[in-house]
């Protein structure tokens, strides 16, 4: 039996018939290339480079070699926003139904589903040529798995899953250091899994505050976020637990020789910032508190990182 759509109003009728305007007119090549360049999440993907753009600079005593350098970092840039238009294809529907994703490309019909999957396609595919023509086959096929990881494994499976989708998906998220140092010496070493512990370890607590603040956006649109499932206050508990191993993991480079006094002087100071607002955030849950948690993990692996970079040729002795 058929019926009668309800009419939405106020702010969703006015992007339902924003969506339709757009839809009913062909979108110049300029503009749909331009979409899909926002579903790639230049700003997102930006950390994901910086992050292997380390791991390529800390696997080698002076600096790696430029080609080396510029194809990795473009190859993994292609590979990353590739993953990245796939997730808000799949996700398309669930974004018309969040405030914070329904102004996304896909969902106000400024590129379609095709043509989404087409340039991902282009993107990704020339991404895993460079890599391989350039660089060398153990990136390619590590930064393939990582786009498996996220675009299939995480999107697909996890996210609508499991309230722990981040935990395990995270894995995908920590692979960028561990890519850059595979770029430069062919191979996985213990430095480049410590790179990795540290991003995994990181990932819940940097993403769980957002999710909190968020959570009734979640909720609307049906995901089993962890504030969601099990509330905002056991999240932030989670979260605290994850903070504490963190500090832990955050000396992996010192204890394995790979970085001194300088990056340890740093991280003491990053890990007693990001513990000190996770742990007022368990004490006194507020929006605005997790969004200025969200704010500092982003400060806290920046700052991780450039300190490994500068304890690399600036390194006091002494430490490791």
């Amino acid at each position: 039996m058929l019926t009668a759509t309800p009419t939405p109003a106020g702010p969703e009728a006015a992007h339902t018939h924003a969506r339709a305007a757009i839809l009913a007119r062909p979108q110049p090549l300029a503009l749909k290339l331009a979409a899909f360049w926002r579903q790639c999440k230049p700003r997102v993907n930006s950390l994901i480079v910086f992050t292997a753009m380390i791991g390529m600079v800390l696997a080698t005593p002076g600096l790696p070699g430029a080609g080396v350098f510029v194809a990795a970092s473009l190859g993994i840039a292609l590979v990353a926003g590739a993953a990245a238009a796939i997730n808000c294809l799949v996700e398309r529907h669930i974004d018309a139904r969040m405030a914070r994703t329904r102004g996304r490309p896909l969902v106000r019909g400024e590129i379609g589903a095709v043509e989404t999957l087409t340039l991902a396609t282009l993107v990704g595919g020339t991404g895993l040529a460079v890599l391989h023509l350039w660089v060398n086959d153990l990136t390619m096929w590590l930064t393939l798995a990582t786009f498996l990881g996220y675009a299939v494994i995480y999107t697909v499976i996890l996210k609508p899953a499991t309230p722990m989708n981040i935990v395990i998906g995270g894995a995908s998220g920590a692979m960028p250091p561990l890519l850059g140092w595979a770029a430069v010496t062919g191979q996985v070493g213990a430095e480049a899994l410590a790179l990795f512990l540290i991003v995994f370890t990181w990932t819940p607590p940097h993403f769980w505050p957002l999710a909190c603040y968020r959570r009734d956006d979640y909720a609307r649109a049906g995901l089993p976020m962890l504030p969601v499932t099990h509330g905002v206050a056991h999240t932030c508990t989670q979260s605290l637990v994850y903070v504490i191993a963190l500090c832990g993991v955050s000396l992996l480079p010192v204890a394995i020789g790979m970085a001194g006094g300088l990056y340890l002087a740093a991280v003491l100071a990053l890990d007693a910032l990001f513990l000190a607002r996770t742990w007022q955030l368990w004490r006194a849950y507020s929006d605005a508190l997790a969004r200025k948690v969200f704010r500092t993990s982003i400060i806290y692996l920046f700052g991780l990182f450039a300190a490994l970079l500068a304890d690399h040729f600036l390194g006091l002795p002494g430490a490791a």
